[in-house]
């Protein structure tokens, strides 16, 4: 049997174990901006942007003190926080780079730009916007395709003078 799943359908929220809920407030709040929606205790926290009952959920609940997750096991990647402009992303970039938060990589995808880095507990972040779908990359056959190449910072970086 064959099913896809609705194309209105999204990715409503991710849940992360943490090992200090303080500090990951700190990194998600203070540092990413996100809005803090409710909090249990030291023990769980609820994020937003933009009021949402929450887009991240932070937790201790089998993880308090514990050290990352292996980088070599299966589990999450990556976590990728969508910015609704080229702007967006390029303040974001600019108040990382100005708090000295260290990126693991940087990437042009064709279809998006993004800028990836670690959270404290080691889970991975990829920071991106979408190009405008009618500015996809299209193969021979007309569909759309993916690469990644470097993305030119100083390029994004011009987006804030306009």
């Amino acid at each position: 049997m064959s099913y896809t799943v609705p194309a209105a359908t999204t990715i409503g929220h991710v849940h992360l174990k943490v090992s200090d809920l303080q500090r990951s407030l700190d990194f998600y709040c203070g540092l990413l901006g996100f809005e803090l929606m409710t909090k249990f205790g030291d023990q769980a926290a609820f994020i937003s942007a933009g009021g949402y009952h929450h887009h991240i959920g932070l937790n201790t609940w089998h993880s308090k003190g514990m050290p990352p997750a292996p980088e070599n096991a299966a589990g999450l990647y990556h976590v990728a926080i969508l910015y609704p402009t080229r702007k967006d992303l390029a303040e974001i970039y600019k108040r990382l780079t100005s708090a000295g938060v260290a990126f693991t990589g940087f990437a042009d995808h064709g279809v998006s730009e993004a800028l990836y880095l670690n959270d404290p507990d080691l889970n991975g972040l990829e920071l991106y916007w979408d190009r405008p779908r009618e500015q996809w990359p299209k193969d021979e056959n007309g569909d759309f395709t993916m690469y990644t190449h470097r993305l030119n910072l100083s390029d994004l970086l011009q987006e804030l003078n306009g």
